[in-house]
């Protein structure tokens, strides 16, 4: 097998993306890879061989039928072409259509390298999550990230550890002390330099909020300062404002963050808690008593589910939501 398949095997073995595919077990990653098949087609068989370890089933050589091959040139060439050009590939052949089947091939061989080409993004992995919805991945280096409600996570085929995000997730980095191999999360604000650790990534409302658990990281801004951080900080960056802030996590610090299913909050607003749900469940709040904003949380949230996320609410600030269709109307006692 060439090195490029069976780099690209190897990465698939152990792609969480990949084998949601296999499974049909996300909708996001079953579109990404059958489109990512029908652009790569050079690569089918790998693929092809990498499900069927992952299956655990027979191998067996299958060889690609004429009306299939066929179909799929043509379906390329339209989009290359806009107008609808077919090609009819006659059964029986002489030996000068042999000859010019063979150029018609070559040249079309050489418009499928320009085409495959100019679809880069294909080799980019999308993970994308609704609101209220969350994802637990394990990248082929390792690494486990818990994808909060409505974000995205993004990186290519080859090289799992340079990630782009938008919304929040939870990063457990797998550390290669080998090669020394480094871990980029890059935000619309920062980049986070990361060799083995263990933080949280939120970049929502136009910042970006890092909070780190475990290790050492470091921020490099997008205003091109660079930022160490240690365990039990939180730091926080807007590319539009400019403006950054570095606290160490205590009982007296205004903070909230999300970490495996749990809102966590520490001397909050009810106003920004809202605000929370709004961002990872997609729903609108209103207040009808403007007093109720001010009331002050502090403890865990689950969120797994809105309506335990209503409730735990309720019972720590002593109001009631009502939730109707895509609205909470907060209430005071």
């Amino acid at each position: 097998m060439e090195e490029s398949k069976q780099h690209l095997l190897e990465n698939l073995l152990e792609d969480t993306s990949f084998k949601n595919w296999v499974y049909k077990r996300n909708r996001n990653d079953v579109t990404f890879w059958n489109k990512w098949i029908d652009v790569n087609s050079d690569y089918a068989e790998t693929v092809f061989t990498a499900r069927d370890i992952i299956l655990g089933i027979n191998f067996k050589d299958n060889t690609l039928e004429p009306e299939f091959i066929e179909n799929k040139l043509n379906d390329v060439l339209s989009k290359i072409n806009t107008n609808n050009t077919t090609i009819d590939v006659p059964r029986k052949k002489s030996t000068a259509s042999k000859y010019i089947l063979a150029a018609v091939g070559f040249f079309i061989a050489t418009l499928l390298i320009v085409f495959y080409n100019l679809q880069e993004n294909q080799t980019f992995v999308v993970q994308k999550t609704g609101f209220g919805e969350t994802i637990n991945l394990t990248l082929s280096d390792g690494t486990t990230v818990v994808l909060n409600g409505n974000s995205e996570l993004q990186y290519e085929i080859e090289n799992p550890r340079n990630v782009m995000l938008q919304g929040e997730a939870y990063f457990k980095v797998k550390s290669k002390p080998s090669t020394k191999a480094k871990f980029w999360v890059t935000t619309n604000d920062l980049k986070v330099e990361v060799f083995g650790t263990h933080f949280n990534v939120n970049t929502r409302d136009e910042k970006t909020k890092v909070l780190l658990d475990e290790g050492s990281i470091q921020l490099e801004l997008k205003n091109g300062s660079r930022k160490k951080m240690k365990p039990g900080e939180i730091a926080t960056y807007s590319n539009k404002s400019d403006l950054y802030s570095h606290e160490i996590i205590n009982s007296s610090l205004d903070y909230s963050f999300w970490r495996e299913e749990t809102f966590v909050f520490n001397n909050i607003s009810l106003l920004e808690v809202m605000h929370y749900l709004e961002n990872s469940y997609g729903v609108t709040t209103e207040f009808k008593d403007e007093k109720s904003k001010t009331i002050i949380l502090t403890g865990g949230i689950p969120n797994g589910n809105l309506n335990i996320c209503i409730k735990a609410i309720e019972k720590s600030a002593g109001i009631k939501i009502n939730h109707i269709d895509n609205n909470l109307l907060i209430i005071t006692n």
